[in-house]
C-alpha cells in the first residue's frame, strides 16, 4: 500500500538528513550545545530533585503486544557466599537481570525504527542484524543533558488523564506553551505529561497500556520548527496511534527516521508536574543519558531533573 500523500509532504519538510554530515548518527542531540546545558544549569535553583523512572522489575509496562518485549526477569544468583578470602569474613550476594531495554523508562535510539530501507541520515536499515545495530546504536549517545521543558497537556486540558486516541496537535503544544508562560527554544529537551503513568503505578497495567494520547502527524512539524533535541512522554507508545499514512506508528518513523530525534517513553512526570504546577517553573535541569548499550535500539534510563 503506498504511503500517504500528507506523509511524505511531512517526510519532506521535516527531514534533517545531512543536516550534521553525511556519517552523522546522532541526530537533533547536536543541538545540545554549552548554551542549551547552561540555560538548563541555570533553571536549577533550588536544588530539589526528581527520579523520572518507573520501578525495574517484573511488573513493568508490557503486557503482551509485542512478542518478546517481556518484563524485567530478577534473579538473585548468590547470596551471602565466600567470594575470596576467609569463610569468616566479608560475604557477598549478587544477581542479574534480564531485560527488554524498551520495557522500562528507556530512550528509543535511532537505530529503532525504519523505512523504505533507510535509518536516520540514510543508514541502511540492514544494518541492524542479530550482532545489534552497527549504526545509529544507543551506545553512540555520550551524555543527555540539557534544559528540560514539562508541557503538561493534561492539566492544560484539566484532566487528570488525556483521554485514549487524542492526538496532540502544534497547536495544543502551543497552547500549552502559552498557558505555562515557557518557551521552546533550540536544543532543549520536551516532556509531554498525559497522566497516563498514574494509572501503572496505581497498578492498572492493562488501562496504562491502551492510553495512546500523543504526538500525531500534526504535531510533527512543531518539534522540527523548534529544533527539539529530543522528546519523551509518560505512555508506553509515545504516538496518538491511528495507523495514520498506511505507515505503523508514523510519528515513530518521522522522528526517528526523518528528524533524527530520539523518542523515551514510560517516564513519571507526575511528582515533577505537580511541583512545576506549584511553583509555576516548567523548566529544569535535566540529565538523561541512556545507559551505553552498544549496538543497542534502546537503553534504559533514569531521568533526573533539577529545579
Amino acid at each position: 500500500m503506498p504511503l500517504d500523500a500528507d506523509f511524505l509532504e511531512i517526510a519532506a519538510r521535516v527531514r534533517n538528513w545531512g543536516r550534521w554530515g553525511d556519517d552523522d548518527e546522532l541526530g537533533t542531540l547536536n543541538l545540545i550545545d554549552e548554551a542549551a546545558v547552561q540555560r538548563g544549569i541555570a533553571c536549577a535553583q533550588t536544588g530539589k530533585t526528581f527520579n523520572l523512572s518507573i520501578p525495574l522489575d517484573d511488573m513493568g509496562p508490557q503486557i503482551g503486544f509485542i512478542p518478546g518485549r517481556y518484563n524485567p526477569i530478577h534473579k538473585v544468583f548468590q547470596i551471602n557466599e565466600v567470594t575470596i578470602g576467609d569463610p569468616d569474613g566479608t560475604r557477598f550476594s549478587d544477581d542479574q537481570m534480564d531485560l527488554a531495554l524498551q520495557a522500562c523508562t528507556h530512550w528509543d535510539a535511532l537505530s529503532h525504527s525504519s523505512y523504505g530501507g533507510n535509518l536516520w541520515n540514510g543508514h541502511p536499515a540492514d544494518s541492524i542484524t542479530e550482532s545489534g545495530a552497527a549504526k545509529c546504536g544507543i551506545g553512540k549517545v555520550k551524555t543527555i543533558v540539557s534544559r528540560g521543558v514539562l508541557l503538561d497537556v493534561a492539566r492544560h486540558l484539566g484532566v487528570d488523564v488525556i483521554e485514549a486516541g487524542t492526538p496532540f496537535t502544534g497547536d495544543l503544544l502551543d497552547a500549552t506553551c502559552e498557558r505555562q508562560g515557557v518557551s521552546v527554544e533550540p536544543g532543549d529537551i520536551v516532556l509531554l505529561r498525559t497522566g497516563a503513568i498514574s494509572r501503572f503505578l496505581a497498578g492498572d497495567r492493562e488501562a496504562y497500556a491502551t492510553t495512546n494520547a500523543g504526538p500525531s502527524l500534526q504535531s510533527v512539524d512543531w518539534f522540527h520548527d523548534h529544533d527539539v533535541a529530543a522528546v519523551a512522554t509518560d505512555n508506553p507508545t509515545f504516538e496518538y496511534v491511528d495507523f495514520e499514512a498506511n505507515v505503523p506508528l508514523p510519528v515513530h518513523a518521522l522522528h526517528l527516521v526523518e528528524m533524527g530525534m530520539m523518542q523515551g517513553q514510560n517516564w513519571n512526570l507526575d511528582e515533577l508536574a505537580a511541583d512545576c504546577a506549584a511553583d509555576g517553573r516548567f523548566t529544569f535541569l535535566l540529565s538523561a543519558t541512556p545507559e551505553p548499550v552498544t549496538g543497542g535500539t534502546g537503553a534504559p534510563v533514569v531521568p533526573i531533573a533539577v529545579k
